[in-house]
């Protein structure tokens, strides 16, 4: 059955379906950049809500920022903003719920007009984003870059504006010459201090485009920190097949998750919030100590499952999980080099949250790839990874862990896996990656000198030790030697 408006009553038991009168859901978020992970968090909270005779003033307008965000333009309209999030469980048990809260979708570059007045509506009060980690236009040192080309035209006189800078600040500034108080910016995206760099990125192209409009932004505009956290895999089409023989809903573009869910925000919004703490939200003053747990324990386990799985020929994250040589690698890498480098953190149990995380890894029906992990590889190592590697060195611990991993990026970012066959890399540095991974035969550390990404790494001997033993054994003796060799104790 097609998915839409008129057949959500028709649906199976199997399917739960919203409880709400959507018609009654006026739209107060917009979200730049709907994916399957916007589809599988932040909307998820706000239907929950809604079904709890909550936050129906909440709703949400998807907005599509790139030209490739028509097809879900289109997939969304024919559904009425309808789509379905199916949970896979551990023991294979697949749990289906239509989604309801995003009753409107809009595609900038369609009608960018269209776009920039629904932001500057005063019934907009939220402005939220997952546009990436590298989506916020940043150098190497965390500056905004203000010579990227899109920018650039963006801050001109007179821009239609194309770049998520352009529309969120050309909104802001409408409705500061209208009087309307600015909305909140929230990013959900997975970097350390979001908000932070999200106020520094807008703030920064506000002053580029006029000194006093960046002056006000800073002065006036929200931007909450928040950690979020959801396996969510890219959609398949063979999970688009068995949506529809598991349920009888014919959905094109249904989201597939796992049943763990988080999110910690920062609670600092100038026009109000929905009620999130009623659906699960953990509304905190401080983020950071959350957001660090994520980062270094989820986040960098991925890069570390991601390079040495994809090189040792696995395809799927619970595969390499289930590999015990790289699992026990893994609880060496969290437990010795992770855990000793973070704070408390409020309400968690570091050692069950390790526990959960490989039980999360192991699930062979989210089928995660490791492909997907290593994307954009670039921005997720220096963010994920590294922090944790110069607070052990600046603590006298070891980073034998680390530095195997980021060996094996070496030798990944080379091309080619264990057994010759290639590897492609999605990346915004791919070219200089590519190079210095393949100049290591004559210079091991040439990936290494890569100063912009590593700093000054590639000048102490704690890193560049076992950084070398372990590119010479990724080289010799291929990925799941290596790995054993650490485990073992013996990578010499």
């Amino acid at each position: 059955m097609q998915l839409d408006a008129t057949t959500l009553h028709d649906l199976g038991p199997e399917v739960s379906t919203p409880g709400y009168d959507r018609s009654a859901v006026r739209t107060g978020i917009v979200h730049l950049g709907v994916g399957g992970f916007h589809r599988s968090h932040q909307a998820m909270y706000l239907d929950r809500l809604m079904n709890q005779g909550q936050a129906l003033e909440w709703g949400i307008c998807g907005v599509g920022v790139l030209p490739s965000d028509a097809r879900m333009r289109d997939v969304l309209t024919a559904q009425d903003g309808l789509y379905t999030l199916v949970l896979a469980h551990p023991d294979g048990f697949l749990e289906a719920r239509v989604i309801g809260s995003m009753v409107e979708y809009l595609l900038a570059p369609d009608d960018p007009e269209a776009v920039l007045e629904k932001m500057a509506d005063p019934q907009v009060r939220i402005v939220s984003l997952t546009v990436t980690e590298g989506g916020y236009n940043t150098t190497g040192i965390g500056a905004f870059d203000t010579t990227e080309p899109g920018v650039v035209a963006d801050a001109g006189p007179g821009a239609v504006p194309r770049t998520v800078f352009g529309l969120v600040v050309e909104a802001l500034a409408r409705r500061r010459q209208r009087g309307v108080p600015p909305f909140t910016v929230v990013s959900c995206d997975n970097m350390p201090g979001n908000g932070d760099v999200a106020a520094d990125s807008f703030t920064a192209f506000a002053r580029l485009r006029d000194p006093e409009l960046g002056d006000w932004v800073q002065a006036t505009v929200r931007f909450p920190n928040s950690m979020v956290d959801r396996i969510t895999p890219g959609t398949t089409d063979v999970q688009r097949e068995e949506v529809s023989r598991r349920f009888a809903v014919e959905d094109g573009w249904p989201v597939i998750a796992e049943t763990y869910t988080q999110w910690v925000l920062q609670d600092d919004f100038s026009l109000g919030r929905p009620p999130l703490e009623d659906a699960g939200v953990q509304v905190v003053a401080d983020v950071e100590p959350y957001e660090l747990m994520k980062l270094r324990l989820l986040n960098a386990s991925h890069q570390c499952l991601g390079y040495l799985g994809l090189l040792a020929g696995y395809t799927f994250m619970h595969d390499a999980c289930q590999d015990p040589f790289l699992r026990a690698f893994l609880v060496g890498y969290m437990t010795d080099e992770a855990t000793p480098s973070l704070p408390p953190v409020p309400g968690i149990d570091l050692a069950q949250y390790r526990a959960d995380l490989l039980g999360r890894f192991s699930n062979p029906y989210v089928r995660d790839t490791l492909a997907r992990l290593c994307v954009d590889s670039s921005e997720r190592i220096p963010r994920f990874l590294l922090p944790v590697v110069r607070d052990a060195l600046a603590a006298g611990r070891d980073v034998t862990h680390a530095a195997v991993v980021v060996a094996a990026w070496a030798r990944w970012a080379a091309g080619t896996d264990d057994s010759g066959r290639e590897l492609e890399m999605t990346d915004p540095r791919a070219d200089a990656l590519r190079a210095a991974a393949r100049s290591q035969d004559g210079d091991p550390l040439a990936f290494l000198r890569l100063r912009e990404l590593f700093g000054d790494l590639v000048d102490d001997e704690r890193f560049t030790g076992p950084y070398r033993r372990a590119l010479v054994s990724l080289t010799d003796q291929g990925a799941r030697a290596t790995v054993q060799a650490v485990v073992r104790g013996t990578l010499v």
